[in-house]
């Protein structure tokens, strides 16, 4: 190991305290997309300061996107003395909401002991924040380097990411003659290596009815009752065959090497009032119920063979339930994803893992999908990562927390890696 680069990170402890907090605190909410603008422009200064050239890129027109939420993203890049191959930190910027349970500030950036809380201190503006010190404290030791450096910070992560790196790689910032190594620092935990995630189809059922008086229901067709027949459909038949696909992918936690649905929805009859409205529903039957499902498959599955089980069943109740129609609708889809063992990034990583934490690196894939799949799929780039700091269990929980300790270690993995890649042998 480099014991300058070592002690380079060592030394910046309490500068990377203070960014971590620094990056708490600016509450870039998602949905529907607050203080994206705020969040670069703190980047931008931070890392223009180091020697970076930044560029603010807004992705117009991208989901989301709009004149009072625009989805910016930052891209820094620090050039080294000659040529070389470019490593890219990726990191998202958005966090979830706060939710209910919090005893703590959720963007309050609180320091107590070895651990930093708030929202999107794990999720990932810990692991954010990890890269720019490894970064800064590389550039110390070795000003000499080879290559490039790349750190982003992108938007929209936790809704597809398709107003962040789905558009940067539409755009070619992730083209492979421009990029050759690529790590995400997701909290996977220190020691591990995430190589990819299932896949994953959305898609909106319907039923559909005819509206009545509700004191007659008899004269009307009810949706709700025949979405009732599609949930027992579902639970009789199509969960206990999710639960016999296994992979071979190592998945975790153990619950996810099976294929998995979940109903993330559901909505029949009249649309919902406001909160402050104190009337009383009128009675109608409902004329239309509608569910929403997140189905994560597997690598050894086909998407098309995924979509047909569920209109299978579909039709299957049709054929068997008088005066039953449905509607399916995709909303959006993403291929498993899984880099090679081999690959160059991850023998790296998994070398730096061995030196800072004297052990082997476990090696897993996501039970769900992060920007690897836009980096995969538009960007065509195969040798791409996550790894980082923080325990993933406590994302999007309340009192999320990232560990320092944990931070400093991922930071010297990360430098290490950089050393490897980018210095001359």
């Amino acid at each position: 190991m480099s014991q300058s680069l070592i002690d380079q990170i060592d030394a910046r402890r309490d500068s990377l305290i203070s960014l971590t907090q620094d990056l708490i605190r600016i509450p870039t909410l998602n949905p529907p997309g607050r203080n994206y603008r705020e969040i670069c422009d703190y980047l931008a200064e931070r890392l223009r300061n180091s020697g970076f050239a930044v560029e603010l890129v807004r992705a117009e027109g991208a989901i989301a996107d709009s004149d009072a939420h625009p989805r910016w993203n930052i891209i820094a890049r620090r050039e080294g003395t000659r040529p070389g191959d470019c490593v890219h930190f990726n990191s998202h910027h958005d966090v979830v909401e706060v939710g209910h349970g919090w005893t703590r500030d959720p963007f309050g950036g609180e320091l107590d002991g070895d651990r930093i809380y708030g929202r999107g201190a794990c999720d990932m503006k810990g692991g954010l924040a990890t890269s720019i010190i490894a970064a800064e404290a590389f550039i110390g030791a070795h000003p000499d380097f080879a290559g490039a450096i790349e750190i982003s910070a992108t938007a929209d992560e936790e809704s597809g990411g398709f107003g962040g790196v789905a558009y940067l790689a539409e755009k070619g910032y992730f083209d492979p003659t421009r990029v050759q190594h690529v790590i995400i620092p997701e909290p996977l935990h220190k020691d591990r290596i995430c190589l990819g995630h299932r896949g994953v189809w959305w898609a909106e059922i319907e039923t559909h009815g005819r509206i009545a008086h509700g004191s007659m229901p008899f004269l009307g067709d009810s949706a709700v009752r025949h979405m009732g027949a599609v949930l027992s459909e579902m639970e009789e038949t199509l969960f206990p065959l999710l639960a016999t696909k296994r992979t071979a992918m190592p998945v975790i936690p153990e619950g996810a090497k099976q294929s998995t649905l979940n109903i993330n929805s559901i909505h029949g009859g009249e649309p919902e009032q406001a909160a402050d409205y104190t009337g009383m529903p009128a009675p109608c039957v409902p004329d239309r119920c509608r569910i929403v499902i997140d189905r994560r498959f597997l690598i050894e599955e086909n998407i098309d063979e995924v979509k047909a089980e569920v209109t299978a069943m579909l039709d299957r109740i049709k054929a068997e339930r008088p005066n039953f129609h449905y509607e399916i609708r995709d909303l959006f889809e993403v291929q498993p994803s899984m880099t090679d063992k081999d690959a160059p990034v991850v023998r790296t990583v998994a070398d730096a893992i061995r030196q800072v934490l004297n052990t082997q690196a476990g090696y897993v894939v996501s039970p769900g999908t992060y920007d690897q799949k836009h980096i995969d799929r538009i960007g065509r780039l195969k040798n791409c990562i996550a790894y980082g700091p923080g325990v993933l269990d406590l994302a999007h929980q309340p009192d999320e927390w990232i560990g320092v300790q944990d931070m400093i270690d991922s930071a010297k993995v990360m430098g290490l890696t950089l050393a490897e890649l980018l210095l001359p042998r």
